[in-house]
């Protein structure tokens, strides 16, 4: 007989870049006792190659496509914490893929602090633009609704690493015991 008493939903972690997703995902991985996994990571090492040079050589639509099957079927079904690409919520139907698959917990900055998080990191291919925060501005304004619609909300401006990760960790323990039960109705 299988034990399902330590199979629990993943925790996808969701939000702008800059807004401290992979930092927070593997700390509260850590201390939840769970599998860390960062979309972009996976997904550069399947491609061997950088996000940058996905961007510039096959084009932002390719890099969505392996999001959304990394997504849909290159992940375990349970117990990780999943840090999600910054545009990976916006595409048609991931936020309700997302919702069925897991808790998500979306992660908000204000445009100040991820200006000074993410200016100056050549990583960023949205940002290789001649003016990074118009081009920031413009996609917070485009992809916040989507952010919201996660459900819960967790500001990181402002907070110390480990209040943030005790806050998403005692989030997700209620909201998983909720999921769970849904499942069971389902």
């Amino acid at each position: 007989m299988l034990d399902i008493s330590n199979i629990q939903p993943n925790l996808y972690i969701i939000g702008f870049m800059g807004t401290g997703k992979s930092v927070i995902g593997k700390r509260v991985a850590s201390s939840i006792r769970f599998e860390f996994i960062d979309t972009d990571s996976v997904i550069e090492a399947e491609e061997n190659i950088s996000i940058r040079e996905m961007f510039n050589f096959l084009g932002e639509s390719h890099f969505r496509q392996m999001e959304r099957k990394f997504i849909e079927t290159g992940h375990p079904p349970n117990n990780c914490v999943v840090s999600c690409g910054g545009g990976l919520a916006v595409q048609p139907g991931m936020l309700d893929l997302l919702k069925q698959k897991g808790i998500v917990i979306s992660l908000f900055a204000s445009t100040q602090v991820i200006l000074s998080r993410v200016l100056g990191k050549d990583k960023r291919p949205l940002l290789n633009v001649d003016n990074p925060e118009e081009k920031i501005l413009a996609l917070l304004k485009e992809r916040e609704k989507f952010y919201l619609e996660a459900g819960t909300a967790v500001s990181t401006d402002n907070r110390s690493i480990p209040e943030i990760v005790d806050h998403i960790r005692r989030i997700y323990l209620r909201e998983s015991q909720s999921w769970i039960k849904k499942k069971e109705y389902v």
